[in-house]
């Protein structure tokens, strides 16, 4: 009984017909969104297979720092506008933060698939965020995934030679630690985006990203960098492709908390699988991939997935309402504490200029 969900927005949207649930300008928006998001995704992955095919530079760890530098040097800034207030957040989640940094440090570094992420944040928020998925919501995500797998099948025969590779094991158990981690990232983003703010998670985030990303930079890559500074061929260009890697991510970051505030992160992990397909539509001009069919059909799929999981929102148990209500409070708190400072400041200045103006009018009173 802890579980059952009394939400009136959801029987609300229950009588909504099918053509008012999808053409409408909230849904629309996070469909664009999503796909705005997906175009970056495919930004980063073409700056990145560019720097590989022409120079054979992979320098993950130091394309990303650029964009944890870039939060760092945004929202960091903002937070520390209120010094007193920034004390008590490193103090209280600071830790946390640093533990969310690393596993979203780690999840860039390892180039994660975006399928296993995409189970990983539905199993996450299942058990962290007490999302209670029903029948519709799972439809869609087997079409977006039925969509992907047509994607695999496509490339696998016809676009790309991969060859059979070597620790095949090593590097399935990789990628499947970073869907972990980009999973966790993602559902504690929307977690913090919806209950606190977008500030303090993005500035977080790009503070302790910078340290981690640049020890990691150090240790792994300094040989890599140092060649790279050395060699003076085609400096301008490779700049250029690190530059819009780091571009793309910034961009990246700074969207996904606005679509995460209207929706989930599932909705945001379902919309970047056709990240994929915008990827092999570059592939087939700068690298000459060949074109498939099942690309469109992909594509379609991936679409009709994210509508379908969108029809209906996903309740959450009442154990989850109760935390969303005592955050809400805990705002609120925070904002009668921010206003109280102001009128006692606004009080104490007042009584300054009199005192310093006004002299002649103490002295009558007394």
């Amino acid at each position: 009984m802890a579980d059952e969900v009394d939400d009136p927005m959801i029987d609300q949207h229950h009588r909504l017909s099918l053509s008012q649930r999808i053409l409408n300008r909230k849904f629309l928006g996070i469909l664009a969104l999503g796909q705005l998001l997906s175009w970056l995704v495919c930004g980063t992955g073409v700056f990145s297979q560019l720097l590989v095919t022409k120079y054979g530079i992979e320098i993950p760890t130091s394309q990303s720092f650029f964009n944890y530098f870039l939060l760092g040097l945004v929202y960091m800034t903002a937070l520390c506008c209120h010094p007193r207030n920034l004390a008590t957040l490193m103090k209280e989640r600071g830790w946390k933060y640093f533990f969310l940094a690393l596993f979203d440090v780690e999840a860039n570094f390892l180039v994660v698939l975006d399928c296993f992420s995409t189970a990983s944040v539905l199993v996450l928020s299942w058990i962290f965020l007490k999302v209670r998925y029903q029948c519709l919501h799972y439809s869609g995500v087997v079409i977006c995934l039925i969509g992907i797998a047509c994607l695999v099948i496509a490339d696998y025969f016809g676009s790309r030679n991969y060859g059979e590779g070597k620790n095949q094991a090593i590097g399935d158990i990789l990628v499947l630690c970073g869907a972990i981690m980009y999973g966790i990232s993602n559902v504690a983003q929307e977690f913090v985006v919806k209950n606190f703010s977008r500030v303090e998670f993005l500035g977080m985030l790009g503070f302790f990203g910078t340290i981690i990303s640049a020890i990691q930079m150090i240790l792994l890559e300094r040989h890599q960098l140092s060649s790279l500074f050395e060699s003076k061929s085609h400096t301008n260009e490779i700049a250029l492709y690190i530059a819009g890697f780091g571009i793309c991510l910034f961009l990246l970051y700074n969207l996904m908390p606005f679509v995460m505030q209207f929706s989930s992160a599932t909705v945001v992990n379902l919309s970047l699988l056709t990240a994929d397909f915008y990827s092999l539509l570059c592939g087939l001009l700068l690298f000459h991939y060949k074109f498939s069919a099942l690309y469109l059909g992909s594509f379609a799929l991936v679409i009709i997935g994210v509508i379908v999981y969108n029809l209906k929102p996903t309740p959450t148990s009442s154990r989850s309402a109760v935390a969303s209500q005592s955050s809400l409070s805990y705002r609120q708190l925070e904002e009668d504490d921010r206003q109280t400072d102001v009128n006692s400041s606004l009080s104490s200045l007042q009584e300054s200029v009199s005192t310093i103006c006004c002299p002649e009018l103490r002295n009558d009173t007394k």
